[in-house]
């Protein structure tokens, strides 16, 4: 049910290749509202955030990467509103929509991030899964449960160092944006939460089915 906490939406996989490159042309075309749903999502990957677009996300939703583990859509504003203050650029390059469920909308994505400090920019092909909000699903400004980013095969444990480091940067960033877009979240820092599901290893033991994407 959509009164359920964002943990509860969490989509577990491990891939059988850490090749996540786009294709464009196999793309499944999607409807009118989740087609704008993704093109809010990457239009957030490529630093151009605004409080309409990380209304996507409910209250209660949890964004889940390699370095980020937010519970809530406070800490996901701070996320998404820090990515212009940390990179000069982002420019998303391809994607490719793999499935297209009730429930759930996964794409390979591709992103060219170009650091401000360091005049360099990293490529990184990942695998992006939207779990849907069940009451929004059918209308016309679908929200967000869960956003999980897999850049190689296997899932997250949520577990051990790694895994606190996670939490404790999103914990952290937006205790040091000032912006008001960041403030204007500010209320949903007391969305409903369950405790972190910790699942011990990122493959099949870990409750992370096989899949070949």
């Amino acid at each position: 049910m959509s009164s359920a906490p964002g943990e509860q939406f969490e989509p577990r996989q491990t891939a059988t290749s850490e090749d996540y490159t786009p294709d464009p042309s196999k793309s499944i075309k999607l409807s009118p509202a989740r087609q704008a749903l993704v093109e809010d999502i990457i239009a957030l990957y490529s630093c151009e955030p605004t409080i309409k677009r990380v209304e996507r996300y409910t209250p209660d939703c949890v964004y889940d990467d390699q370095f980020v583990y937010a519970n809530d859509r406070y800490k996901m504003a701070g996320q998404w509103f820090a990515l212009p203050k940390l990179f000069k650029d982002s420019k998303n390059e391809r994607y490719e929509v793999i499935k297209n469920d009730r429930d759930l909308i996964q794409f390979k994505n591709e992103q060219s991030w170009t650091f401000k400090v360091i005049p360099k920019t990293a490529t990184i092909n990942a695998l992006v899964s939207l779990s849907l909000d069940p009451d929004t699903v059918d209308s016309d400004f679908i929200q967000v449960k869960y956003h999980k980013d897999q850049a190689n095969d296997k899932d997250y444990s949520h577990d051990g160092l790694g895994f606190s480091f996670k939490k404790w940067q999103a914990d952290t960033v937006m205790k040091h944006m000032d912006s008001e877009e960041v403030k204007y979240f500010e209320k949903d820092k007391g969305a409903a939460k369950e405790p972190v599901r910790q699942h011990g290893a990122g493959d099949e033991s870990g409750g992370a089915p096989k899949k070949d994407f």
